[in-house]
């Protein structure tokens, strides 16, 4: 079986910009921690790249759950055990 990849073009594009967005954030986030911003602000910014990697996180989870699913039940299985594992460690 090969392994999932991104296929979708206006999912990837999407997925893309999300990251253009959140490096812009960490860019922005280095700039007040050097311009000596509030922690508050910092650690708001922080949260929101955060969140926004999380959610490219998932979308990647759930193109492993779509794409190329095994037809057979123990490879199913196996799949899922996969998946599971990923989410436990780093979901």
């Amino acid at each position: 079986m090969k392994p999932p990849t991104f296929h979708d073009e206006t999912a990837k594009r999407a997925l893309d910009a999300r990251l253009a967005r959140v490096e812009g954030q960490v860019r922005g986030v280095r700039r007040m921690i050097a311009e000596d911003s509030r922690c508050e602000d910092v650690a708001l910014q922080l949260a929101a790249a955060r969140k926004a990697l999380d959610r490219a996180f998932y979308e990647m989870i759930s193109c492993m759950i779509r794409e190329n699913l095994p037809v057979k039940a123990g490879a199913r299985r196996e799949h899922a055990n996969k998946v599971a594992e990923i989410l436990s460690r780093f979901g």
